[in-house]
């Protein structure tokens, strides 16, 4: 189990490097877009579909990592009052609701980038899939993700947040 976590910690170190670096990439094209548009007196009309695109994947890698490290919402009130064993049973049957989530975003995510795919996003010059690339793999990695922790609860580990020694 800590090979596993730490792979899945590393593909989640990856995904929050690419959110962020997306993050940054959509404000310097915005900038960008501003800085033409009002001082130039010119657009550019690539920056706000691609700043668009960008913020899929930042969006969707962001959420898979913060379903890993439990910092995804959730509404607790409920679970204050119960036992801990009543906890993990719940906290297992979201977990399981999350990873079938997850799976239905890369079966409907992969079904609309394979009916989009012979067109071509006119600004961009790309396909049209290439917009539903962010819900596949944003979907993969939640239902890896899930499927890490209801794993780690299983074996009795941890699984609220990254380094926490109880469950949360």
């Amino acid at each position: 189990m800590e090979k596993i976590a730490k792979i899945t910690g590393i593909i989640a170190r990856i995904g929050l490097w690419i959110s962020g670096i997306g993050l940054v990439l959509m404000t310097a094209m915005i900038a960008a877009q501003v800085f033409f548009r009002y001082v130039l007196n010119d657009s550019l009309i690539w920056t706000e579909p691609a700043s668009i695109l960008v913020m899929g994947w930042f969006i969707l890698l962001g959420a898979a990592v913060g379903i890993r490290e439990g910092y995804h919402l959730s509404f607790e009130v409920l679970l204050y009052l119960l036992p801990d064993k009543a906890k993990l049973v719940l906290y297992s049957i979201s977990d399981a609701v999350v990873t079938a989530f997850g799976a239905g975003m890369v079966i409907y995510g992969w079904q609309l980038a394979a009916k989009t795919a012979g067109t071509t996003l006119p600004s961009l010059g790309v396909s049209g899939a290439v917009a539903f690339l962010p819900i596949i793999s944003g979907g993969v990695l939640v239902v890896l993700f899930s499927v890490e922790r209801l794993a780690r609860r299983a074996a009795g580990l941890p699984t609220s947040r990254f380094g926490d020694t109880a469950e949360h």
